[in-house]
């Protein structure tokens, strides 16, 4: 370990160990970089995306308040209190003349349960497919929810119904129950509206290795609620990217992929126009790009690190826009040699690997304005 690299640990720590954390400091500290020793950058994240207050003292009574209500959610959202397993005898109580499994009305609490079974089965798709690559999302969790897990509970889990709604073809991995658990109640979170539900899976997988790979083991084995509630924090900010309705308003999508193109105007109109006059548009990369924070683009580390900056920096998602044009800029010799064809495949398989460089690039962009 380098002498610079221990003395930006101490300057971290002299930060967190204060009573009162001084956020500004903190952010221009995380931009360049969270040291991934002692779980800094678990400790970090969780105060850049609000879940832990910038009281330390308020920290311990916080967390034990949070993880307290996410078993409450687990309770209420993963088990089924009113279906009892076939085998245990129970009389059905879901089951009465007035509601049943063929009632098509739309308040009916079994027409609620097969749309629920929808969208449990995207977030069990999406889960299966999150970083195949990556040894940590296919072993067993060292902290399994035994709220779930367990096999004498009376009753059915979300789980049970992924593995009776794909007729047993698959079953859900026990090593992926957290993000499932995760991914589940956070559909209760967002507004009706909000019909896509995948590519979440690729926001949640960060947060969660990042928490799951902590060295202090109490945060460790609530590492699926800590992550919850900086998933839940952090879709906040950038669910109106997921919400179709408002993706041509100044919250959406579209505006902001057409803002990526307005910015790379104004920094570099050669480029600009090259791109246009190969009508390559920015929902051809930048959807991508924009709306799952770059977590497809780069590997695991390299996307942890972009997120450091992106979370430490005030307008996180302004800095975002920043760094999608930088990408642009910093290929701008190959795109300009390029046809329709190579240019295409240069911004759907982004070739610099070396993120500190496209951050810096960003960097610069915002420091110009």
């Amino acid at each position: 370990m380098s002498s610079l690299h221990k003395s930006r640990i101490a300057d971290f720590q002299d930060v967190l160990k204060e009573p009162s954390i001084a956020l500004e400091k903190l952010r221009e500290l995380s931009f360049s970089g969270i040291p991934c020793e002692g779980g800094l950058r678990c400790l970090c994240w969780k105060i850049l995306l609000n879940y832990l207050p910038l009281e330390r003292a308020a920290w311990t009574s916080i967390l034990a308040k949070q993880r307290e209500l996410y078993s409450q959610f687990l309770r209420e959202m993963i088990i089924q209190p009113g279906i009892a397993k076939a085998n245990m005898g129970v009389s059905r109580e879901d089951v009465t003349f007035e509601d049943h499994p063929l009632n098509p009305s739309p308040d009916s609490r079994w027409n609620t349960y097969f749309k629920d079974n929808e969208v449990l089965l995207q977030i069990d798709k999406d889960v299966r497919r999150l970083c195949p690559d990556i040894s940590f999302f296919q072993r067993a969790t060292e902290y399994p929810c035994l709220l779930i897990l367990d096999p004498q509970n009376e009753f059915e889990t979300l789980r049970k119904r992924v593995e009776q709604t794909t007729l047993k073809s698959q079953t859900v991995a026990r090593n992926r129950s957290g993000v499932t658990n995760m991914s589940s109640p956070h559909k209760n979170s967002v507004p009706p509206s909000l019909d896509e539900y995948e590519g979440m899976n690729e926001i949640v997988g960060p947060l969660y290795y990042t928490f799951a790979t902590d060295p202090n083991s109490e945060w460790k084995e609530h590492a699926e609620a800590d992550t919850f509630f900086c998933f839940t924090n952090l879709m906040a900010e950038i669910r109106d990217n997921f919400i179709k309705s408002l993706d041509d308003s100044q919250c959406g999508i579209t505006y902001k992929m057409e803002k990526v193109y307005s910015t790379l105007k104004d920094k570099d109109v050669e480029l600009y126009l090259k791109l246009q006059e190969q009508n390559i548009k920015p929902q051809f990369f930048a959807f991508r790009w924009l709306t799952l924070l770059l977590s497809q683009e780069f590997l695991l580390p390299d996307v942890i690190r972009i997120w450091d900056s992106l979370f430490a920096d005030d307008n996180r998602f302004d800095f975002l826009l920043l760094v999608c044009c930088a990408m642009l800029i910093l290929i701008r010799e190959q795109l300009l040699e390029g046809d329709f064809t190579i240019n295409m495949r240069l911004l759907q398989d982004y070739p610099i690997t070396d993120v500190c460089q496209i951050l810096q690039k960003a960097k610069e962009l915002q420091d110009s304005k």
